[in-house]
């Protein structure tokens, strides 16, 4: 009998450790009937300071954490925490570190300005993510990424991972939802991701380091597109259409019940034949 397939998930937001928006409900349950499925899953998440530790009972995963990244030189600690979705028998994985997710809001600030380090943010949860599946030795076969945060791990999964055992042979899923298309990162954004493997020109993109252009650089890396939403920008969708992408089109995710994962699942299995 065959090993069951295994698919990582890369999410922005998962419910109910943060409120009820398409992301965190597709995050909370799509999982879950990909588990149903028979399909093998892990499933990632970061661990925002508005996440309340004691009432959903994360705790530290003291085996995994202890590894120490490099961001804009400056040493930052990784600390992996875990919870369980009981009534899914679902395990989530948090990425947390003091000085990235301890704040009480998310995104934003308190003003409603895009936070001047969510650059180092996406860059920290995206290495975080893989080095934590390494150390796990789980080797995925769908790395399936959604929200604008995981749009780093596509790019890293194809440059810096390409040759690891672990990775080199995962299909790269990007679901995109249309968030921040506008918002705009650090002037120097495009001096701080790359790590060995990764050149200035691989970034290009991120010239102009906004919203739009790092869903786009997500496009490039990718296997195969899933829009989550109609929201998308058009000149995404083109960009899309333009690498000739495998793509799923919108499937809203309450009409009918559960059909989005029927087709999100078809999609994983017809992208690995």
């Amino acid at each position: 009998m065959k090993d069951p397939k295994r698919v990582l998930f890369v999410n922005s937001e998962i419910y109910p450790y943060l409120p009820e928006t398409t992301i965190s409900i597709v995050g909370r349950y799509l999982p879950q009937g990909i588990q149903e499925s028979g399909k093998e899953i892990r499933t990632f998440m970061p661990r925002y300071g508005c996440i309340n530790e004691r009432r959903n009972q994360l705790h530290e995963v003291i085996r995994l954490s202890g590894m120490n990244m490099v961001i804009h030189d400056i040493d930052r600690p990784l600390v992996i925490k875990v919870a369980s979705i009981s009534s899914a028998r679902m395990q989530v994985y948090f990425i947390d570190n003091d000085d990235y997710f301890h704040r009480k809001t998310i995104y934003e600030d308190a003003e409603g300005h895009f936070m001047e380090d969510n650059d180092e943010r996406a860059i920290f949860f995206a290495r975080g993510i893989l080095e934590t599946v390494k150390k796990l030795r789980w080797k995925p076969d769908i790395v399936h990424c959604s929200g604008w945060i995981s749009h780093l791990v596509p790019l890293y999964l194809k440059k810096a991972y390409k040759n690891d055992p672990i990775f080199s042979e995962s299909k790269i899923i990007l679901s995109l939802y249309g968030e921040y298309p506008d918002c705009a990162f650090a002037g120097d954004m495009k001096s701080k991701v790359p790590v060995t493997g990764i050149k200035a020109k691989d970034i290009e993109l991120l010239k102009v380091p906004n919203g739009t252009n790092l869903a786009k650089l997500a496009v490039q890396y990718a296997d195969a597109v899933i829009m989550g939403s109609d929201t998308v920008s058009q000149e995404i969708m083109d960009f899309v259409t333009s690498r000739k992408l495998p793509t799923l089109e919108y499937t809203p995710i309450d009409h009918p019940e559960g059909t989005y994962i029927q087709k999100y699942n078809e999609f994983y299995d017809k992208l690995l034949d």
